[in-house]
């Protein structure tokens, strides 16, 4: 455990870039979606001609961060504008939280059916109401805290998700105090994998069938080490029941796409490692939908598209140079030894092979 001083230091140069990016909202803000015990905002964005059953997007600002600037930097509402799906972004309140961090780690947030879980719970169904969402698209993501409360949601309601994005996020239950959630931001302390999937799994322990993840960390991440990612690899790995053997790898630019299928070929767990990416969403502007700006850093990758095209939201997305390599079975023993090399090169280059 961090000492207390290093704690301190860490919660005062928090607040002084707390001074969030401000652009002009494009939401509207909905009221009255239940109790709301973790007592936070939350914003939706249509597009002018939705279809009769949109899909929603559950959007989870980082740290220091607002819906509206983590919207207008990472572009979910031009793209929800080209393609006709809905978005929900819960926002912290400083009353909660002095840097509008999501409470990841406190209990009394992260459980089904308590704080700031609930919260967002109600507002999602609501908008479902509302807006006639069909309930078998219902997808969330976030950044940092808020990837990490991404990883809450579908721990706690795996039922109303049909897939997931984390960002720069840590595992689910393994911290619940201050000094904790600065260590394992740190890479200190994270449980052992079986561990972790046995935390997932008691979240909701009568649900059998688990959504889709996909994980995104970026090599040069100094605020939430690198190890997150793989701690949060192994807790979906076990509730899916994957080997720690991936399927594919796929390696475009910076990004390694490591990758987990079941049986039937369907993808189940996918984790992007973006080479020299620090702290933030990673963003490509040149697609004219999105905009640098704190923790939202352009490296040529758009996580907003790939994430949508991932979950079958956009039509077409296009990833320049990717080579695939998948696993050899036993009929391509032939090529084993080739192929193992390159496989065994990408899984160093992702961090999950010494």
């Amino acid at each position: 455990m961090r000492s207390l001083s290093d704690t301190l230091e860490r919660l005062a140069r928090l607040n002084r870039e707390r001074q969030p990016y401000s652009p002009p909202s494009r939401f509207s803000e909905l009221e009255r979606f239940g109790s709301n015990p973790g007592a936070l905002s939350a914003k939706v964005y249509l597009p002018s001609a939705p279809p009769e059953h949109p899909a929603l997007v559950v959007v989870l600002h980082g740290c220091t961060q607002t819906a509206a600037g983590y919207d207008d930097a990472s572009g979910w509402s031009r793209l929800a504008d080209e393609f006709g799906f809905a978005l929900l972004f819960p926002e912290q309140r400083r009353s909660n939280n002095a840097n509008l961090c999501f409470n990841w780690f406190v209990p009394e947030d992260i459980r089904r059916d308590t704080g700031e879980a609930l919260s967002i719970r109600q507002m999602i169904e609501m908008v479902s109401i509302q807006h006639k969402i069909d309930r078998s698209r219902v997808f969330i993501t976030g950044l940092s805290a808020g990837g990490a409360m991404a990883n809450v949601m579908l721990a706690a309601y795996p039922e109303v998700f049909a897939a997931g994005a984390i960002i720069a996020g840590l595992p689910y239950g393994t911290a619940s105090t201050v000094p904790e959630a600065f260590d394992r931001m740190r890479g200190h302390g994270l449980p052992a994998a079986r561990d972790l999937s046995m935390i997932l799994a008691a979240a909701s322990p009568t649900v059998h069938a688990w959504p889709t993840v996909s994980i995104w960390h970026g090599t040069a991440d100094r605020t939430v080490a690198e190890a997150n990612a793989q701690a949060v690899i192994d807790q979906w790995r076990g509730v899916h029941r994957l080997s720690a053997r991936p399927s594919t790898v796929e390696v475009s630019g910076r990004d390694t796409t490591t990758i987990w299928r079941d049986s039937n070929g369907q993808v189940l767990i996918s984790y992007h490692s973006i080479s020299n990416l620090a702290h933030g969403t990673p963003l490509d502007t040149s697609n004219g939908r999105e905009k640098t700006a704190p923790f939202m850093i352009d490296v040529g990758i758009s996580s907003t598209s790939q994430i949508a095209h991932e979950w079958g939201l956009t039509p077409t997305f296009e990833r320049r140079d990717i080579v695939a390599d998948s696993i050899p079975s036993a009929a391509g023993k032939d090529h084993a030894a080739g192929i193992q090399t390159t496989i065994e090169n990408a899984l160093r280059a992702a961090g999950l092979m010494k």
